[in-house]
C-alpha cells in the first residue's frame, strides 16, 4: 500500500506497486512523481553508482594493452576478432551468405513462418542486395584464407578488402554492445546527463539533454554504437522521430582512434589536438544548422508509440526547482532502482542485436563494396567533385581542383577522402589537407557503415533524405572549415 510523504504530499510507491501499475518511467513527469522510501532510494543510488561506473569503464575509459590505446569496449571486440581470426571470418561470411539465400525464400517463396516474418517487410530489391553481399564476402574470404584469387575489382584492398573487414568489425561491435549497453541505458547515466545538458541541448540542437550521451559514446567508441543507442532509446519512447533522426545523423561521429588514423593519413598528426577538436566543433555547428533546415526540420515530433510530443513534455524534461544536479540524481536513482533484471535485459538486448546483425552486415558488404568500386574505378566522383571547385575558389581554398573529388567520395566511406590525397600530401597545402580531413570527420553519413546501420535499424529515415543531408553537411562543412583553415593555417 502506497504511503503519503508528509513533506511533499506525494505518495511513496513500492517497486511492486510501480510495476503492477505498469507506469511508463521513460515519461519524465511519471518518473518525477515517484517517491522512494530511504531504503529503496539507497538501493537505487548504490545500483546507479556501481553500474554507471561499469558503463563508464567500458565505453569511456581508454586503456593501453600491449601498446595499443583504446577504450575497454574497443579492446573487447578487437580482442575477439584477433582470437577468432579466420574461423570468425568464415562464420560471419557463412551468416552473410545464409542471409542472402534465406531472403530469397522469405521474400519470394514462404507465405508464413519466422523466415517470412523476418524478410517480408523488405523491398523486392533487398534479396538481390543480400545475395550480392554474400557473394562479395565469400569471394573476399576465399581470397584471404585460401589460394583462391577473386576478382581484384571486388576483393582488392581499396574495395572489398576495406569493406569486408569493416563488416566483421560491425558484427562484433553490435554483438558486444548488446551485452554492454544495458549498463549504459538502464541505470540512470542517461537521465543524469540529460538533466544537466537539457538547458544547452534543447535551444542549440533542438534535442533533449540525453542526446549528449549518444555523442560521447560515438566519439569514444564507434559510429555504430551511437546509432544503436539512438535506436534503442527511440524504441523505448525516449526520443521522438525527429529527435532520433537528428541524434543519429548529427552525433554518430567516428571514434577518437579512427579520427587519429584519418588525421595521420593526411600528415597532420602534429596538429592532432587542433584538427580533432575543430572537427568536433564543426560537427556540432553543422548539426545545429541541419536541425533547422529541410528535410529534417519537417520530421514529426511523435514517439514510437504514436504519442505526439507536447509542450508539457519539453517543460517536464527540464530540471525541477531542486536544480539540475538534484533532479538528475533523483531520476538516475529511480531508474536504477526500477531497472529490470540485468540478466533479462542482456538477453533482450542480445535478441534485438541478433535480429539486426544479419541485415546490417550483409547490406554493408554489398552497398559498401559497390560504392568503393565506383569510387576507385569510375570518374563519377571526379565529376561530382568538379561541382565543388567554384565554392572552394570563392572561399580561397588552396589546391581546389586537386581536393574537390575528396568531398563527394565521403558518402561511400569516410576514410576515402584522405585516401584520395594520401599519395600527394607533400604537394598539397596544409590548409587544403586540413579541410579535407575536418570535413570527412564531420560528414557523419557514409554507406560503408552509418547509412546502412541507420536504414537496417528501421529508424524513421529514407535513403534520399540521407543523401540530401550528406550534401548539406558537406557544403556547410566546407564553408565553416574554410573559416577555421584561414584562421589557423593561412
Amino acid at each position: 500500500m502506497a504511503m503519503l510523504n508528509q513533506v511533499s504530499g506525494k505518495r511513496i510507491f513500492t517497486k511492486q506497486e510501480i510495476l503492477e501499475k505498469n507506469l511508463d518511467i521513460e515519461d519524465l513527469p511519471v518518473l518525477d512523481s515517484i517517491l522512494l522510501n530511504k531504503k529503496d532510494y539507497s538501493e537505487g543510488l548504490i545500483k546507479s553508482i556501481v553500474f554507471t561506473a561499469i558503463a563508464i569503464f567500458i565505453f569511456f575509459v581508454p586503456l593501453s594493452i600491449n601498446g595499443e590505446m583504446d577504450i575497454t569496449f574497443g579492446h573487447i571486440y578487437n580482442g575477439i576478432i584477433d582470437i577468432t581470426g579466420n574461423i570468425g571470418l568464415w562464420l560471419i561470411t557463412l551468416l552473410i551468405c545464409g542471409t542472402g539465400i534465406a531472403s530469397v525464400y522469405g521474400k519470394y517463396i514462404a507465405k508464413e513462418g519466422k523466415v517470412y516474418d523476418y524478410f517480408s517487410g523488405d523491398s523486392p530489391l533487398h534479396p538481390l542486395i543480400y545475395l550480392a553481399g554474400g557473394a562479395f564476402a565469400l569471394l573476399y574470404t576465399l581470397t584471404a584464407t585460401t589460394s583462391f584469387k577473386g576478382p581484384e575489382i571486388i576483393v582488392g584492398s581499396s574495395t572489398g578488402g576495406t569493406i569486408i573487414p569493416i563488416g566483421v568489425q560491425v558484427f562484433w561491435i553490435i554483438l558486444v554492445s548488446s551485452f554492454c549497453m544495458p549498463f549504459l541505458l538502464n541505470y540512470g547515466i542517461i537521465d543524469f546527463v540529460g538533466s544537466l545538458m537539457e538547458p544547452l541541448m534543447r535551444p542549440i540542437f533542438k534535442l533533449p539533454g540525453r542526446a549528449a550521451v549518444n555523442a560521447i559514446a560515438s566519439f569514444v567508441s564507434s559510429s555504430s554504437v551511437g546509432v544503436l543507442i539512438t535506436n534503442k532509446l527511440f524504441r523505448r519512447g525516449v526520443y521522438t522521430e525527429k529527435e532520433a533522426v537528428l541524434v543519429a545523423t548529427g552525433f554518430s561521429a567516428v571514434s577518437i582512434g579512427f579520427a587519429y588514423m584519418v588525421i595521420k593519413t593526411a600528415d597532420l598528426q602534429d596538429y592532432f589536438i587542433q584538427v580533432y577538436f575543430i572537427s568536433l566543433l564543426m560537427t556540432l555547428i553543422i548539426s545545429a544548422i541541419i536541425a533547422r533546415i529541410p528535410p529534417f526540420n519537417k520530421k514529426r515530433d511523435v514517439y514510437a508509440n504514436g504519442r505526439q510530443q507536447t509542450k508539457e513534455d519539453l517543460i517536464d524534461a527540464r530540471s525541477s526547482e531542486a536544480g539540475f544536479v538534484k533532479t538528475g540524481v533523483d531520476r538516475a536513482v529511480k531508474k536504477a532502482f526500477l531497472a529490470p533484471s540485468l540478466i533479462e535485459e542482456i538477453k533482450a538486448s542480445l535478441m534485438e542485436s541478433l535480429e539486426v546483425i544479419p541485415k546490417v552486415v550483409t547490406t554493408l558488404c554489398c552497398v559498401g563494396t559497390i560504392a568503393l568500386i565506383i569510387a576507385e574505378n569510375t570518374p563519377v566522383f571526379q565529376w561530382l567533385g568538379s561541382l565543388f571547385v567554384p565554392l572552394l575558389n570563392i572561399l580561397k581554398v588552396p589546391n581546389a581542383v586537386e581536393i574537390a573529388p575528396s568531398f563527394p567520395v565521403g558518402i561511400a566511406e569516410m576514410f576515402l577522402p584522405v585516401l584520395l590525397i594520401a599519395d600527394k600530401v607533400a604537394a598539397l597545402d596544409i590548409g587544403a589537407r586540413f579541410l579535407v580531413t575536418a570535413v570527412s570527420i564531420s560528414q557523419i553519413l557514409f554507406f560503408s557503415e552509418t547509412i546502412v546501420v541507420m536504414l537496417s535499424a528501421k529508424l524513421p529515415l529514407k535513403l534520399w533524405e540521407l543523401v540530401v543531408v550528406f550534401i548539406e553537411r558537406t557544403i556547410i562543412g566546407i564553408i565553416i572549415g574554410s573559416v577555421f583553415m584561414h584562421i589557423i593555417f593561412m
